[in-house]
């Protein structure tokens, strides 16, 4: 299932590179004239991938054995909640990695310290926020050993609309320094403490906070 969602989601990013950001700048500076909402048939496209992986998503949390609702124990189960796909929140921008790199432990929701490494960042200008935003990029060892580099935040909806603690956005780092990574806000998840008491999720810190409204992504599971 895993692997079936990151070819769908390499399908997406295709159609973002080609033809959402550029787009996404113009809506950015005529946003009052409701460009956003006056879709082009590449950025219907991407938004029918977008939907299109939620829906198999939801199909894999509510029968697939491993997913949170039926691993550890049987929980009750509803679709999940999103915010509608907005190509607005989709940006653009380079890994500016950190020099040095410094080894930082935040923790879990059950209490436990988790060493990660404060890896570098990009940068993103929010439509509504003046000056671009750092956004931390983090690298993790996985339970198996496997190497991971992850987004987290807190933003204006958290515990709000979105889920308390915060979400995620999975980052694929490329050897390519030059590389431009796309930033998808419409793929923020939320962890699987979200939905089930049984998991430990690492909480973002006061410096991942957004001071943006990102509505964007998976919404709150539980009200």
């Amino acid at each position: 299932m895993r692997k079936k969602i990151k070819n769908i989601r390499t399908q997406i990013l295709t159609y973002v590179s080609a033809y959402i950001s550029p787009i996404c700048v113009i809506c950015v500076l005529f946003l009052s004239t409701g460009c956003q909402k006056n879709y082009s048939p590449e950025q219907k496209e991407y938004i029918a991938g977008i939907e299109k992986e939620r829906h198999d998503k939801n199909e894999y949390m509510k029968d697939n054995p491993n997913s949170p609702f039926n691993y550890k124990r049987k929980m009750e189960f509803h679709d999940l909640n999103y915010f509608d796909v907005d190509p607005a929140f989709v940006f653009k921008s380079k890994l500016y990695e950190y020099n040095p790199k410094d080894t930082i432990t935040i923790y879990g929701t059950k209490g436990e310290p988790r060493k990660v490494v404060k890896y570098g960042y990009v940068k993103i200008k929010f439509p509504k926020h003046e000056e671009p935003l750092n956004i931390n990029v983090y690298e993790g060892k996985a339970v198996n050993g496997e190497t991971y580099y992850s987004i987290w935040f807190t933003d204006k909806t958290t515990n709000e609309e979105s889920y308390g603690v915060g979400r995620y956005i999975d980052f694929e780092k490329s050897d390519n320094p030059d590389y431009v990574y796309t930033i998808d806000f419409n793929l923020a998840y939320n962890p699987y403490c979200a939905y089930s008491p049984e998991y430990s999720c690492a909480i973002p810190t006061k410096e991942d906070y957004i001071p943006v409204e990102i509505r964007a992504g998976e919404k709150k599971f539980h009200e």
